[in-house]
């Protein structure tokens, strides 16, 4: 699989404190071997094609699938939820 940053993602991650940077790095490494890996829970924002998963207790990033490929959206706390869904 491959994995597609977006612009938004890419400064989301850059103003993550390091630890999450971290904890961000070892949940995509989860990603490509099992969307449905438990510490992910990942699952489907309602009403779109976005996913969601857990970065840490109180991160998640946000992602889509378009067949081989991982397009990395969002990465931040909860409300990036919120601004997935507009």
């Amino acid at each position: 699989m491959e994995i597609v940053y977006t612009g938004p993602f890419k400064r989301d991650y850059k103003d993550l404190p390091q630890n999450i940077q971290r904890a961000l790095g070892k949940a995509l490494g989860f990603l490509l071997e099992n969307i449905r890996h438990s510490s992910l829970r990942a699952k489907k924002l309602p009403g779109t094609e976005i996913w969601y998963a857990r970065i840490s207790r109180g991160y998640r990033f946000t992602f889509q699938l378009d067949n081989q490929t991982i397009i990395l959206r969002r990465a931040g706390t909860h409300d990036i939820l919120n601004r997935e869904r507009k």
